[in-house]
């Protein structure tokens, strides 16, 4: 048993199973799933994602980025998209160059499994069902029946509704809480028109509705996936809008320009499934031989569209912990769940965060005002004033340390604005006074 399983062939899981090889170590990767490269995606279960520079990081060190970059598409904004008027561009960098780049969940999956593939030992069809983190042993139900098998250390990679959690949680070792929010998230296809783009593919559409939002993002076929993100209760929720009519008499009211773009709306809407939105933590990540990585860990809500990036980093951390370690598997889980909590927390709290922001402020001529005012800044002091959204998503400092340079700068700009405000009045006073 000297080799290392990793559960779960996901993103998290197959990235790390890359990493892994390229130490020399020896791999097992176990996918509940059949072969996903085989099959057809999962009827709106996909939540295309927004690939950053963490994520792209990560890539680089398995030379996997020039591939997945080939199949995305960059946004260099936000396109916000009201009710009535104007369409609102918002470049998300101060000289506007700088993207993040939409790329679909299962394609960057299947470049990464063909990775995998190449260098590990990939089991489809393996649903782990037992597991023992003091001797390593797993029991996993195949279509040819139950697996005992065993590892010297074992990734627990499978995602928000981790099985290797739920054995580590029943196995008393760890502890988990699982934050639901009252909203639920929906997809629509926007197809190609005419053979071409039906909106502007080099940004992220929103269409923010206050309590509510949608977003689209484009697809290499020139087509859109869009993301409902609404209620689960209450006036203008999933729930409420039972019948075709209902459905196309909200659309046309709120979204009036969707229903001309989604010809299979009604369709869409009745039969693609609502997922649930959440934050899961758990302490402690690791036990035995057990450790867990990305959204097993610390899956978040997906509104800075960091959770790829965030896992995809996490697989960075690990391997330069193992570095540190000078190879010591018995020493690197405590150091990389030591090394990453707090920014994971940081993450999942700027990602809470940011959905008040895309479904609330983005419309707003103050919020727009701001973001003029806060790129001007950052033309004026390059390098020393960088915005929260260029810090996440533009750079590889870590998510908390993010946290703590925002507040100080802001902190930096009030003071500035009192001591500005204390000299006008100053000076006011003065010319007051010899009047």
């Amino acid at each position: 048993m000297n080799e290392i399983a990793v559960v779960g062939g996901g993103l998290a899981g197959s990235l790390l199973a890359c990493f892994l090889a390229q130490r020399g170590e020896k791999v097992v990767l176990y996918e509940r799933r059949s072969d996903p490269r085989a099959g057809t995606p999962e009827r709106g279960r996909s939540i295309n994602l927004a690939l950053s520079e963490r994520g792209l990081n990560a890539l680089r060190r398995v030379q996997l980025d020039k591939e997945v970059l080939a199949d995305a598409l960059p946004m260099r904004g936000r396109m916000i998209h009201p009710v009535a008027g104007e369409l609102d561009f918002q470049p998300y960098s101060a000289d506007g160059e700088r993207a993040i780049n939409s790329i679909s969940r299962g394609a960057l999956n299947n470049v990464l499994l063909d990775a995998a593939e190449s260098v590990v030992d990939i089991r489809f069809a393996h649903r782990l069902s037992e597991l023992d983190p003091e001797t390593g042993t797993m029991v996993f139900q195949t279509p040819d029946g139950e697996v005992r098998t065993g590892a010297a250390v074992i990734f627990g990679a499978d995602g928000a509704g981790s099985a290797v959690r739920g054995q580590l949680v029943r196995h008393g070792v760890t502890e988990e809480t699982l934050d639901f929010l009252d909203y639920g998230y929906k997809e629509l296809t926007i197809p190609p028109r005419d053979g071409e783009f039906a909106l502007d593919p080099g940004a992220l559409h929103i269409w923010p509705r206050g309590a509510s939002m949608m977003i689209a993002l484009p697809n290499p076929d020139r087509s859109f996936t869009c993301t409902l993100f609404w209620p689960n209760s209450g006036t203008g929720a999933f729930a409420s809008l039972s019948s075709p009519s209902a459905i196309e008499r909200f659309f046309a009211a709120r979204y009036p320009d969707v229903p001309p773009l989604v010809p299979g709306l009604v369709a869409d809407y009745q039969q693609n499934p609502v997922g649930l939105l959440g934050t899961v933590r758990c302490a402690p990540w690791r036990a035995g031989r057990v450790c867990l990585i990305g959204d097993a860990a610390h899956a978040i809500v997906p509104f800075y569209g960091q959770g790829a990036n965030c896992a995809f980093e996490d697989v960075v951390v690990l391997d330069d912990c193992f570095e540190r370690t000078d190879g010591n598997w018995a020493e690197t889980p405590a150091l990389f769940e030591a090394s990453r909590r707090e920014d994971t927390e940081a993450i999942a709290q700027m990602a809470l965060a940011n959905f008040t922001e895309m479904r609330d402020k983005v419309s707003s001529p103050v919020y727009r005002l701001g973001k003029r005012i806060e790129h001007t800044l950052e033309r004026f002091f390059p390098g020393r004033y960088v915005s929260r959204y260029e810090l996440v998503s533009f750079s590889n400092v870590p998510y908390a340390q993010v946290r703590r340079r925002v507040r100080t700068q802001h902190g930096a700009l009030v003071a500035a604005g009192i001591g500005l405000s204390a000299a006008i009045a100053g000076g006011t006073a003065k010319a007051w006074r010899r009047s």
